[in-house]
């Protein structure tokens, strides 16, 4: 093993979009950083297949993609606007409908491509001074106020160590540092397709007993599905035919958009609620994923990885300013404080929504369409549903 390099501010590990955000903004703040990634991310490029995994990003998360210097590259490529979301339940009641305009937007979010996103920010690692390190992480250990982490051939130290290696974090692990949580039992369905009607720049959700399927609006007249099913019938309607797929979807979400045709392939990914019993263990800070892991329902899971980021950002920029260091108890604490608490209520919030709609008991049944609709009856707070949906 090589000698470990001094002169760090921080190590960030893992390279996935809220990883890399974090490095690239502290480099374009001055400061020493190093990025673990166990390998390159595949290549993005424009005319190959798009990549299943699609993100809302909503307008937060694009000021600080914007901020970093990497929006125009990801708009310019493959991106598409939605300026409404429709909600619906299966049950009956009043459907929620919000719009842009109603708080002064130009759009509630941007669906892109994940695989998109991530190239863009990787691209732009090197050239802002990220010391990026290829290796997966073997421990790491405490010492003299910071931490020393080894790799596969060497060693890095700094006084900060940030996790952002997903919801089976290795560092997280090391640090013993507990989760609670659980898993749903369900598996979200993603495909792409095409409809009969235009998408109208609208993401659209349906709640049905089994649970939400979301379909949302891509560049070239595609649509992207996720859909939260019982696991055994995710299986059952990823492996049947392409036309009796079809037609069950369709109905599925009641002809809102005429006949859906398949474009791709059908992909699984289990779901589960998980969340870190703290954000902090001396040096190690957690991020992203690692810290939070929450129902896709809602579309805000990057969304509350990238306000990590930004969270993290911002205080690192007040201390520069302050002449502080990075690690700064005091900064690192009311990062712990703060995303902790924000990120628990909003975890729980989509948690609640899900076990209120996703399921055919009668109460339920009898109040969930009546909540859309005075959630969409009142003018403030269906203003306060599209400032949230717009991270805002």
């Amino acid at each position: 093993m090589s000698r470990a390099r001094a002169g760090h501010e921080a190590i960030v590990i893992g390279a996935g979009i809220v990883g890399a955000a974090i490095a690239l903004g502290l480099a374009n703040q001055g400061r020493r950083v190093a990025l673990v990634e166990a390998r390159e991310p595949p290549d993005w490029r424009v005319e190959d297949s798009p990549d299943l995994r699609v993100y809302a990003i909503a307008p937060g998360s694009q000021a600080l993609l914007d901020a970093l210097g990497v929006w125009p590259g990801i708009a310019g490529a493959r991106v598409q606007p939605y300026r409404a979301m429709h909600v619906w339940d299966a049950g009956g009641g009043v459907p929620l409908h919000l719009d842009a305009d109603e708080s002064g937007l130009r759009e509630l979010g941007h669906i892109v491509e994940a695989g998109l996103i991530q190239r863009q920010l990787w691209q732009a690692l090197a050239p802002a001074g990220v010391d990026l390190r290829l290796g997966r992480v073997q421990g790491y250990a405490e010492e003299d106020g910071g931490a020393v982490l080894d790799l596969d051939d060497a060693s890095l130290r700094a006084p900060l160590l940030i996790a952002a290696d997903g919801a089976h974090s290795p560092l997280r692990a090391l640090a013993g540092i507990e989760t609670r949580g659980h898993d749903y039992a369900q598996s979200g369905l993603v495909a792409y397709l095409r409809t009969e009607r235009p998408h109208q720049q609208t993401a659209w959700q349906r709640f049905l007993p089994t649970g939400p399927l979301a379909v949302l609006p891509c560049a070239n007249e595609r649509v992207s599905i996720v859909w939260s099913l019982p696991t055994a019938e995710a299986e059952r309607l990823r492996d049947m035919d392409a036309e009796s797929f079809e037609r069950e979807l369709t109905r599925a979400f009641d002809a809102e958009l005429g006949a859906m045709r398949l474009t791709s392939e059908r992909v699984l990914f289990p779901l589960r609620l998980q969340l870190a019993q703290r954000y902090r263990s001396g040096p190690l800070l957690l991020a992203g994923d690692a810290a939070h892991a929450v129902h896709p329902l809602a579309g805000q899971g990057v969304n509350l990885g990238l306000q990590d980021a930004r969270e993290l950002l911002a205080l690192s920029e007040e201390a520069r300013q302050r002449d502080q260091p990075l690690h700064s108890p005091r900064l690192i604490e009311r990062y712990a404080r703060r995303r902790r608490s924000e990120n628990a209520l909003a975890a729980q919030g989509f948690d609640a929504l899900n076990r209120l709609f996703s399921n055919d008991a009668l109460l339920p049944t009898l109040l969930r369409g009546h909540v859309l609709g005075l959630a969409g009856a009142i003018a403030p707070l269906r203003r306060l549903w599209v400032q949230r949906a717009a991270g805002l």
